[in-house]
């Protein structure tokens, strides 16, 4: 009775108590978020290393109009459809004939390896692609080890923010909770460059 009854911290696990503070959870937000960007360029880069022609292939274009409103451009499929013909040739039609221009030059200036646009008529490009080599398959898994590297910097710089932000000591049992999570996410960048090269 008259007792104060303990303080919950010393019931609670401080790995519990860390992953619950703010801190923690925006860190691994933003961790999860830098992943699922890599996870989703992988997955295109997979698909042009297999050699399968999806309208996917053009996801990075970007089309600068005159009147687009911020200098990026818009995205290709807001102004035209992509199809595929015969499973090899990639068919875009343009919803009006005034910007077809504009995205033939998006098409080259995004650089994509191995595709050129043909203008078949004044709504129309086809674009042949053609079945992946050898060396054009090792050239992807390059860009996706590079792109790895930049990523797993990010990771790192967050990791770093973050202990900065709550001010932990190297040999700290909390300091191992935090190390954990960024060897989580570094774990899972590792699985799906792995993935990659198998396929």
């Amino acid at each position: 009775k008259g007792s104060k009854g303990v303080s919950t911290d010393s019931l609670v696990p401080a790995s519990q108590r860390i992953a619950a503070s703010p801190e923690y959870k925006g860190a691994e937000s933003k961790m999860q978020g830098v992943l699922d960007w890599f996870r989703k360029e992988v997955a295109a880069l997979e698909t042009r290393a297999t050699g399968r022609v999806t309208p996917m292939l053009l996801s990075p274009v970007r089309v600068k109009l005159p009147d687009s409103p911020d200098g990026r451009g818009v995205r290709l499929e807001e102004i035209a459809t992509v199809g595929v013909k015969e499973g090899t040739t990639l068919i875009v039609t343009v919803f009006e004939e005034h910007t077809l221009k504009y995205v033939e030059q998006a098409i080259y200036e995004a650089k994509l390896p191995g595709i050129t646009p043909q203008k078949v008529d004044n709504r129309t490009i086809k674009i042949p692609i053609p079945k992946p080599t050898v060396e054009t398959r090792n050239a992807l898994y390059t860009t996706a080890s590079r792109q790895a590297e930049d990523v797993r910097v990010q990771m790192r710089k967050l990791h770093q923010a973050l202990l900065k932000k709550v001010d932990v000591e190297k040999k700290s049992p909390d300091m191992a909770t935090y190390q954990a999570l960024s060897d989580k996410f570094m774990g899972e960048l590792d699985k799906i460059l792995a993935h990659l090269k198998k396929a």
